[in-house]
Parts: structure tokens; sequence; C-alpha cells
């Protein structure tokens, strides 16, 4: 049956969300438009293609015991020169990001897989690129902030194209709203809808 490229992710809500990647795109990273702005909980992981249902199920019994948190952006980072990446930083939610990774990629589940380096939630607005506009990155955006409230994540899979495209919805719990909606992003029809309240400041 094949393989598929998967990622699990907390979506940075509209407009922040493609505001930071039309931003991404101006400072030349070619793969800004098909990927939605995100953090990451599991990053690009090929699993067979009939395991797709063990991964929805096992996903949902992680957001059913979930519960919703406070995420805050805040300045830039790096993590050159290990890895050609500047990012905005979480300042607030890295230890639900945390938990909520270690669950998702459970030993026993069908995400359990090794990580290249130590888990760190981050939003990347330039991977890739030059130098001298990863520098134009982290000076743009150090001064930028956003804030909103974590009530979910979602299951992306990367097409044959190199465009990251959502499967479905994770909403926290059984009254949870959703995951905030991005433009651009495609659900299948059995995902909820719904956006998280967001906040943003740009100085």
């Amino acid at each position: 049956m094949g393989t598929v490229t998967l990622g699990v992710s907390i979506a940075v809500p509209e407009p922040y969300g493609s505001s930071l990647q039309e931003l991404r795109a101006g400072f030349g990273d070619v793969a800004a438009h098909g990927i939605p702005t995100h953090v990451t909980l599991v990053p690009p992981t090929e699993v067979a293609a009939d395991r797709l249902p063990a991964v929805r199920a096992h996903l949902a019994a992680v957001a059913a015991a979930g519960r919703s948190f406070a995420m805050r952006l805040a300045g830039t980072g790096t993590f050159r020169p290990l890895s050609p990446v500047v990012f905005v930083q979480v300042v607030e939610g890295g230890p639900g990001c945390t938990r909520l990774q270690g669950q998702v990629r459970d030993p026993q589940g069908p995400l359990d897989r090794e990580l290249s380096f130590p888990y760190h939630p981050h939003v990347t607005v330039a991977h890739g690129i030059s130098e001298e506009a990863m520098d134009r990155a982290y000076s743009e955006l150090e001064d930028y902030e956003a804030e909103w409230i974590c009530s979910g994540f979602a299951l992306y899979e990367q097409g044959s194209d190199g465009v990251w495209r959502k499967l479905r919805e994770y909403p926290f719990g059984s009254g949870a709203s959703g995951v905030p909606a991005q433009l651009g992003s495609v659900t299948d029809s059995s995902a909820p809808a719904g956006a998280g309240e967001a906040t943003v400041r740009r100085s």
C-alpha cells in the first residue's frame, strides 16, 4: 500500500499564521507557502499508509485527555550553526507543548520515533536560506509577539508536491472548540470547525 509522510503540529491561528507565512516567504524561503505556520509536535515521519487509522485513533485518544493551555510567542532565536533555522520563540506554553509531543510520540504508539535534536518548541520563520536573509529574519522579528489559547492540534500529510495539507483536527476534550483555522489549509469533511482567540503585538 506504500507509505505516507505525516506531521503533527499546533497551528498558529489566523491572521498571525498567514502573516508569519508571508514574512517567511518574503525572506526568500521558497518552501514557505507549502508549510502552514505551526509549532511542531512530530516532525516529518514516514509511516505505512495502512497505519493511518491507528495514527488517527491514537491522536484522538491523546486529544480527548488533553486540556487547553496558553501560548505566547516573543522574540527570535536560531539553531545556527547546528541547523540553518531562525524562529520565533515560544515563551509561554513550552511545557504544554513538550508534554503533548511526548504523548503523541508515545513509544507504545504508532508515531514513536527518535528525534535528531532535543525537542524545543518554536515557530520557524526561515530555513535553509542565505545567512544574510536569516540575519534579516532574526532582526526584523525580534520584537514580534503573539498569544492565544491552544485548544488542540492537527495531523498533516506532505504531498508529492512538497505541500503540507491538514488531514484532521484534534480538539482537546469533548467541549473544545477546535484548532485555530489557517488560510489555505485543507481539512477533511469530518474535521471540526472553529478558531481560537488570539492577540498579537508587533513593534
